[in-house]
C-alpha cells in the first residue's frame, strides 16, 4: 500500500517536469483528479508554448527533484504530504543556452480509489499571487505593531566594513552577488516572512549599498530595525511590494529609482515589481541579475524562490492577461 501512492507520487513528479516544456505530458496517465488544478495547469502549458514562440527561444529539457517536507497523515484510504519541487529548466535563444531555476512548495492529497491511489488535491504552499496589505505578517502569523525604540538595523556581515557610513554607489554587482546567494534559501540575519519577495529584494539592495533612511514610522523611509522589547520592526516600503514601488517611484532622494518604459532599459540590479490584477496594486519584487541573449532582463525572486527568470513571468500562476509592470532604474550615486 504505501509503495502505491509513492508510485503515484513519482508519477507526479514526472509528469510535473515534463509539463514545463511539453504541453501534451499530461496525455499518457493520468493520476491526477483535482479539476480546478488541471484546468489551470492545462491553460499555462498552452500559454507556455506560445510563450517560447513570442521569445524566439526552444525548451532543450527540464530536470526536477522533489523533496519529502512533511508527511501530514497516512492511513490506508488517505495520504497528505507536503513536497518541494526544484525545477532546472534549460532553453536556448539565439545560440546561447540558458538555466531558470524555481522552487514550488506543494500539498498533495491523495486517497485510494478501489487498487488505485489518486491525487485529489493539490495546493500550492507558496503561491506568487496573494493578497496585499501594509500589515506585515512573520512566518508564525504574528501581526507587527510600531515600537520606537531602538535605531535601525545595520549588519555588519552584510554591509560589510562600511556599516556606519552611507554610500554613495550603488554596487550593482554586490547587490547581485547578494541576490544569488540567497535566492533558494533565507539570510539568518534578518526575519522571513509569509511572503518574502520585498524582504529579499531590500536586503538585496541593501547589500548593494542603498542607504537606509530610518523615519521610526513604518508608513515612511526604508529601514529595517534590530530587536525592540525582543520583537523585530521594518518600515512597510521594507517588506510589501507596494508599498517600495511607491517609495522607489516617488522618493527624491536616498533610495529612489527612476521609472522606465520597457524591460530593456533596465541594468543589473534594478527592480520590477508586479501588479497580478492590473488594478494599480502591486504584489511581487523582482531584482535583475542577468540577461538573456537577447538582452532581456532576467530576475531573482522569493516567495516562489527563483533565479534568473524570464522578466515577464508568463509562466506563472499568477500571471494574467491584465497584468503590468513597473520597471524600476536605480540611480548609479544615490
Amino acid at each position: 500500500m504505501e509503495l502505491a501512492w509513492k508510485q503515484v507520487l513519482y508519477t507526479y513528479v514526472n509528469q510535473y517536469n515534463q509539463s514545463q516544456i511539453d504541453c501534451r505530458a499530461e496525455t499518457r496517465q493520468q493520476v491526477v483528479t483535482d479539476i480546478s488544478y488541471l484546468m489551470e495547469r492545462s491553460e499555462r502549458m498552452k500559454r507556455l508554448m506560445d510563450w517560447y514562440v513570442s521569445r524566439e527561444s526552444q525548451p532543450l529539457r527540464s530536470e526536477t527533484r522533489a523533496k519529502l517536507l512533511r508527511m501530514i497523515r497516512e492511513t490506508g484510504q488517505e495520504v497528505i504530504v507536503d513536497i518541494q519541487l526544484h525545477t532546472q529548466l534549460f532553453y536556448t535563444k539565439g545560440g546561447m543556452n540558458h538555466r531558470e531555476d524555481t522552487i514550488q512548495r506543494e500539498r498533495l492529497t491523495m486517497i485510494r480509489d478501489g487498487e488505485q491511489w489518486v491525487i485529489v488535491s493539490i495546493e500550492r504552499l507558496i503561491a506568487e499571487r496573494h493578497p496585499v496589505s501594509p500589515k506585515t505578517i512573520l512566518s508564525n502569523g504574528e501581526e507587527t505593531k510600531d515600537s520606537g525604540g531602538s535605531g535601525p538595523y545595520l549588519n555588519s556581515n552584510v554591509w560589510g566594513s562600511g556599516a556606519g557610513r552611507r554610500p554613495t554607489k550603488y554596487m550593482r554587482e554586490e547587490a547581485v552577488a547578494y541576490a544569488d546567494r540567497w535566492w533558494d534559501s533565507e539570510n539568518p540575519e534578518f526575519i522571513t516572512f509569509n511572503v518574502n519577495c520585498t524582504n529579499y529584494i531590500s536586503q538585496c539592495l541593501f547589500a548593494g549599498g542603498a542607504p537606509i533612511h530610518y523615519t521610526g514610522n513604518r508608513a515612511s523611509g526604508w529601514w529595517y530595525k534590530g530587536y525592540a522589547s525582543g520583537k523585530e520592526w521594518w518600515s512597510y516600503s521594507w517588506a510589501v511590494a507596494n508599498s517600495l514601488e511607491y517609495l522607489l517611484s516617488t522618493s527624491a532622494s536616498g533610495l529612489r529609482a527612476e521609472v522606465v518604459d520597457r524591460a530593456e532599459q533596465l541594468m543589473l540590479g534594478d527592480v520590477i515589481i508586479y501588479d497580478w490584477d492590473g488594478d494599480g496594486t502591486y504584489q511581487h519584487s523582482t531584482i535583475v541579475t542577468a540577461f538573456d541573449a537577447g538582452g532581456m532582463p532576467l530576475v531573482n525572486a522569493h516567495t516562489v524562490s527563483s533565479q534568473h527568470r524570464y522578466w515577464d513571468y508568463k509562466n506563472s500562476y499568477a500571471w494574467q492577461e491584465n497584468t503590468k509592470y513597473r520597471f524600476l532604474h536605480i540611480p548609479d550615486v544615490f
